[in-house]
């Protein structure tokens, strides 16, 4: 079997799919990996660790694709800058591992279903306990959310902790962050060891305790239900009507916070949104929005997509590259859960089956046999 590891050539990404110490643990006679050279460069990992890991490593695009069997990448097919296609690259028959965002690109999934490929989207991975080695969105939420602090550090123009100095007490910086998913949970303690004083809030009443576990104080909403939670662990998408009393609660901790992080998602849909324009002037100037939600359209109004902005005082940002910004650790998660993911797919003699009858198998795959299998 031959597992093809291209270069990742989305825009701000250096990471890599598989890292020599994740093939390192694959590699065998009946298991073969060719790496693109420099894949791993923005990740430091060098050409010479990938082949002392076993793989082979190949200059020419159309040649490391020849014969694959696999494909591993972070993000989908894309069209490289020389105007080579991955996806016309692909053998048909092979499978295909990515993010692939479904509800975004139909049109994607439509050719690797013309094609002929299998194509797992790993977003799309069950948040069972079986599955739970193999969550690529949990760890790219750690990364965002730690990322997320430390950039709203750099923009805020206070320290985060209590200082005594010569000049007098310096009070620590008030943070607020809204979802206490992974990402948020990971912001909340990440700015608590930066020495921030921290609310979260979150719709769902049972992760109280866990914000509660870390240091922060709950922010508490008299409508919350227990019923607010997904099968998936996700917050439930809330009426118009819930969301305007949500809002009314929020801005008054909004206002007096010098950092607000949002991470509210609803998987397959717009980010709901929840800072106005008014709730933004609220707030002090030099005050600082972290906007993980920016992908999909953004928690905040004035949120721009990929961009910093200043409106009102308030400094906006929308960054979209907070899970990629960390490629060496980035890199290294993803590619243990693709090699447990892998070993979850591979029968005795170590060869991939597509059991469409296995959980995680008919969750992930998203075109198989010429059809397109996802539906939004």
């Amino acid at each position: 079997m031959r597992i093809v590891v291209p270069k990742e050539h989305t825009p701000l990404d250096r990471r890599v799919a598989m890292t020599p110490q994740a093939i390192k643990r694959l590699a065998s006679d009946e298991i073969q990996f060719a790496v693109e050279s420099g894949a791993g460069f923005g990740a430091s990992f060098t050409d010479d660790e990938y082949r002392d890991a076993g793989a082979e490593i190949v200059q020419d695009t159309k040649a490391l694709f020849e014969g694959a069997d696999v494909v591993v990448k972070i993000n989908g097919p894309v069209k490289r800058e020389n105007g080579t296609d991955e996806l016309e690259l692909i053998p048909s028959g092979a499978l295909f591992i990515a993010q692939m965002r479904p509800h975004e690109n139909a049109d994607v999934l439509q050719r690797l279903a013309e094609r002929g490929l299998t194509a797992f989207s790993m977003e799309l991975m069950p948040r069972t306990t079986l599955a739970q080695r193999m969550d690529c969105l949990s760890a790219f939420s750690t990364v965002a959310g730690y990322m997320a602090v430390i950039r709203g550090a750099e923009a805020s123009s206070k320290f985060f902790p209590m200082l005594t100095t010569a000049a007098g007490t310096i009070p620590p910086a008030t943070v607020l962050i809204i979802g206490a998913g992974v990402a948020g949970l990971q912001a909340i303690a990440t700015a608590r060891r930066l020495g921030a004083v921290v609310e979260a809030f979150d719709i769902r009443p049972e992760t109280k305790e866990q914000v509660q576990s870390l240091g922060a104080t709950f922010v508490e909403w008299e409508e919350a239900t227990e019923d607010m939670q997904t099968e998936g662990g996700y917050a439930k998408e809330v009426s118009a009507e819930e969301e305007e009393r949500e809002q009314q609660l929020l801005a008054d901790h909004i206002a007096k916070s010098d950092i607000v992080i949002t991470t509210a998602l609803v998987p397959g849909r717009p980010a709901p949104k929840l800072i106005s324009e008014e709730m933004v002037k609220g707030m002090r100037a030099g005050s600082v929005i972290v906007d993980l939600a920016a992908e999909t359209g953004g928690n905040c109004e004035l949120t721009v997509k990929g961009e910093t902005v200043e409106r009102h005082g308030v400094l906006v940002l929308g960054q979209t590259d907070l899970a990629a910004s960390l490629p060496v650790h980035g890199s290294l998660m993803y590619g243990r859960i693709l090699s447990v993911l892998l070993q979850h797919i591979m029968d005795d003699e170590r060869r991939i089956v597509i059991d469409l009858d296995d959980e995680i198998t008919t969750a992930i795959a998203v075109t198989h046999d010429g059809n397109v299998r996802y539906q939004q």
